[in-house]
């Protein structure tokens, strides 16, 4: 299973582990070894984490959380207080080791090290009122991510997936419109 880290931020991309999720939720993380899978995935975390019933089930409800603070960011209101206070629980966490080396930066820690990295990540981002939060522009992507680009004008969650789907579907409804 190939996990999307296009949102510019390992909580929002953790939240987007859930896709589509107006219309049919599509959850990557159905099982603990989908979550052990998407930790090795992200460059940000260490490369080999265990997740039992109880970690898993917590990361998941981080995830919701996340995706609740920025949903609330996007919509510019106040943010869920349920939601605040899982984020701020799991960011009281220990935090994952960093060792340098020649090899470059080493990241070590269990699954509670990464959930209270998820977690500060995700604080940092909702509280700089600078960053731009968009949700993506395809009509069933409910992914969030951070517009960097110049002016702000990245209207899709990741061009690989979502606005290929999107120009793809306009050029054919061209190329229809003239037939």
């Amino acid at each position: 299973m190939d996990f999307a880290f296009v949102s510019g931020n390992p909580a929002l991309d953790l939240a987007g582990t859930v896709g589509s999720r107006r219309d049919a939720p599509v959850d990557t993380l159905a099982t603990p070894a989908d979550l052990e899978r998407w930790v090795a995935a992200c460059a940000e975390l260490p490369s080999q984490v265990t997740a039992d019933a109880v970690t898993f089930e917590q990361a998941l409800e981080l995830r919701e959380a996340l995706y609740r603070l920025a949903l609330d960011r996007v919509l510019d209101q106040p943010f869920d207080r349920a939601a605040l206070k899982t984020v701020n629980r799991a960011a009281a966490g220990p935090v994952p080791a960093l060792e340098l080396g020649d090899a470059g930066v080493r990241i070590s820690g269990d699954l509670r090290a990464v959930l209270a990295h998820l977690a500060r990540s995700g604080i940092t981002l909702f509280a700089d009122r600078e960053a731009c939060l968009k949700e993506c522009g395809r009509a069933s992507c409910t992914r969030i991510y951070v517009d960097r680009s110049r002016g702000t004008r990245r209207t899709w969650c990741g061009m690989d997936e979502c606005g290929n789907r999107v120009k793809a579907a306009a050029y054919r409804a061209r190329q229809r419109a003239t037939r």
